[in-house]
C-alpha cells in the first residue's frame, strides 16, 4: 500500500494493464461460448422440428425456454464482443459532421418504421472533433433509444442539438417515457436495465457502448429525466485529450 501511495505512476500503470487483461478475457470467453451456444440452439430446433409433435404441452414450453435462452445469452455474447472491439478500435479524429449522422441514423430508423410519425429536430451544423466511425455507433445508439422510448406516445419529439460552451455540449433529447434519476447510476452498465424486456426489447448494451466511445474520446456523459417526461443524454468531447488511448 505504502509503495503505491509513493508511486502514482506505477499504481495507474499496473490498473491500466488489469484492465486490458480483464478487456482481452472478455473478449476471448465471450468469442470462444459463441460455438458450444450454436450447438444449444441448433439442437434445440432439430428437436422442436423433428420431436415436437410427441412432446406434450409442458414439454414445448420448456423447449421454447431453452430456445429464448439461448437467444438472449447469443445477444449478450455480441454485446460484449462490441464493448471490447470500441476498446480495441483506433481512434482516428477528424472534422466530422455529426448533423449529418445525426439525419443519416434517422433515415435509417424511418425506413424500418415507415408508420410512425415522428418529429426530429437536427440543426445544421453540429460538429467536432472525432472518430466518425465511433461516433456513428453512439449516436445510433442515442437515437435508436429515443426512438424506442417514445414508442406509443403522440406526438412524438425528437431533438440534437449542441449548446456552444467550452467544451462544446452535445444532447439528445426525447419526449418518451423516461426514468426515475433515482436509478441513473444504472444507465451505462453493460445489460443493466430501467425497464423491462417484455415493454422494450434490446440487449442492454447500448448505453455502456456509447459510454466507451465518450471516454476514448476524453469526454463525458450524463442523463437527465423523469418518469413520463422525456429523457435528455448529455455528452462532451475532448474534455481530456490525454484520456484517448485505448
Amino acid at each position: 500500500m505504502a509503495d503505491e501511495q509513493a508511486n502514482p505512476e506505477k499504481s495507474l500503470t499496473a490498473l491500466e494493464e488489469s484492465r486490458r487483461e480483464l478487456e482481452s478475457l472478455t473478449y476471448t470467453i465471450a468469442h470462444d461460448l459463441r460455438a458450444p451456444l450454436r450447438t444449444i440452439d441448433g439442437f434445440a430446433r432439430a428437436l422442436s422440428e423433428d420431436c415436437g409433435e410427441r412432446l406434450d404441452e409442458d414439454g414445448r414450453r420448456y423447449l421454447q425456454h431453452v430456445l429464448d435462452g439461448a437467444q438472449r445469452m447469443a445477444r449478450m455474447l455480441e454485446g460484449l464482443l462490441s464493448l471490447a472491439r470500441i476498446h480495441r478500435a483506433e481512434l482516428h479524429p477528424t472534422p466530422v459532421s455529426l448533423s449529418r449522422i445525426a439525419h443519416d441514423v434517422v433515415e435509417r430508423l424511418r425506413a424500418a418504421e415507415p408508420s410512425r410519425s415522428v418529429e426530429v429536430v437536427v440543426p445544421d451544423g453540429i460538429a467536432a472533433d472525432c472518430d466518425a466511425s465511433l461516433l456513428t455507433i453512439a449516436l445510433d445508439a442515442l437515437l435508436q433509444n429515443a426512438w424506442k422510448f417514445t414508442r406509443g406516445r403522440n406526438p412524438v419529439r425528437i431533438e440534437v442539438g449542441m449548446q456552444s460552451t467550452t467544451p462544446a455540449v452535445y444532447f439528445v433529447r426525447d419526449n418518451g417515457v423516461g426514468f426515475d434519476m433515482r436509478y441513473a447510476d444504472k444507465l451505462f452498465g453493460p445489460f443493466q436495465r430501467l425497464h423491462s424486456e417484455r415493454e422494450f426489447a434490446g440487449a442492454g448494451v447500448g448505453l455502456a457502448a456509447v459510454q466507451r466511445i465518450i471516454r476514448r474520446h476524453g469526454g463525458r456523459i450524463w442523463a437527465d429525466a423523469a418518469p413520463d417526461h422525456g429523457a435528455t443524454f448529455y455528452f462532451t468531447l475532448n474534455d481530456n485529450p490525454e484520456a484517448s488511448a485505448p
